[in-house]
Formats: C-alpha cells, sequence, structure tokens
C-alpha cells in the first residue's frame, strides 16, 4: 500500500508530515486531507477578515501531488455597533 504525506497551514502553523499514512491510493488520500479543513478551521479561528488554510498531500518520493486551499473572507456591510 502506498504512503501518503499531508501537510496543513492553518495560516499561522504549517506543520509537515513526517510519519505519512498507507492508503489505498490518491483518492483516499485526498479525502483524508480534505477531511482536515473542519478541524483546523474549528482550532484557529481568524483574528481578522481573512484566513487561508491549506493542506498538500506529497507521494512516497515526496513529491507534491495534490493541493487545496480554504479561504476565509469576511466584511463589514455595515459598521459594528452602529
Amino acid at each position: 500500500m502506498p504512503r501518503f504525506f499531508i501537510d496543513t497551514d492553518d495560516g499561522d502553523l504549517s506543520v509537515p508530515d513526517d510519519i505519512g499514512r498507507d492508503l489505498p491510493n490518491a483518492q483516499a488520500a485526498r479525502r483524508l486531507a480534505l477531511a482536515a479543513f473542519p478541524d483546523m478551521t474549528g482550532d484557529q479561528l481568524p483574528d481578522g477578515d481573512r484566513r487561508t488554510f491549506s493542506v498538500r498531500i506529497r507521494n512516497e518520493e515526496g513529491t507534491p501531488i495534490y493541493a487545496a486551499e480554504l479561504v476565509l473572507t469576511g466584511e463589514w456591510l455595515v459598521p459594528p455597533g452602529g
């Protein structure tokens, strides 16, 4: 079974996967990587109106094979307290 490494970045902290996981194929690695977004966003609430969360999958050779970003943006439509 091939080994895949899923690196994450929450905009403040980049965490390289040094251990990896044995998974049946790249599609399974993609599903696992995308499933990390809810935990990443819940753990790191933005202190501003923009934050980018990202995941990247590397194969056994260390070659990046997939990347995804989740961008959170916000803006006041009415001034706060007004």
